[in-house]
């Protein structure tokens, strides 16, 4: 495991505790639109988040938040329809809370971001592949 510094949706930078094969898919930015009733994908990779017994946290499930993983509010506006999940944990820990707001098991990570990269992956490919077909047929 190593530090890496990624770029999220919004443009801002966090540091997360990645393993290096992941480190090229974390750093690429996401698109979202200006209001949605689907959540958008803040992050690929899980947050490693330390929480303390008895203290009440607010997950983002929107994904618009630029205070990840956790709620600034920005839900109000750029999704409405979407609120955040409160929670308590019983003990101190570490958590790996989820980051590509596709979770089963909100707001803890239950792997469906493996999904989201490979979406992405796939995309990319796809769009290269395009890009390549274009050029030979100009």
């Amino acid at each position: 495991m190593n530090v890496i510094i990624g770029t999220m949706r919004n443009g801002t930078s966090a540091t997360l505790r990645q393993p290096r094969l992941f480190a090229a898919v974390v750093s690429s930015k996401m698109q979202c639109s200006t209001q949605t009733d689907k959540p958008v994908v803040a992050a690929k990779m899980p947050f490693m988040v330390k929480v303390t017994a008895g203290k009440r946290y607010v997950w983002c499930a929107c994904g618009h938040s630029k205070k990840q993983p956790f709620c600034d509010g920005a839900h109000k506006t750029k999704a409405p329809s979407i609120s955040p999940r409160h929670f308590t944990p019983e003990k101190d820990s570490t958590l790996m809370l989820c980051a590509c707001k596709q979770t089963k098991n909100a707001p803890y990570c239950d792997g469906t971001h493996f999904k989201v990269i490979f979406q992405h992956l796939v995309s990319s490919v796809k769009k290269a592949f395009k890009m390549n077909n274009f050029k030979k047929m100009a």
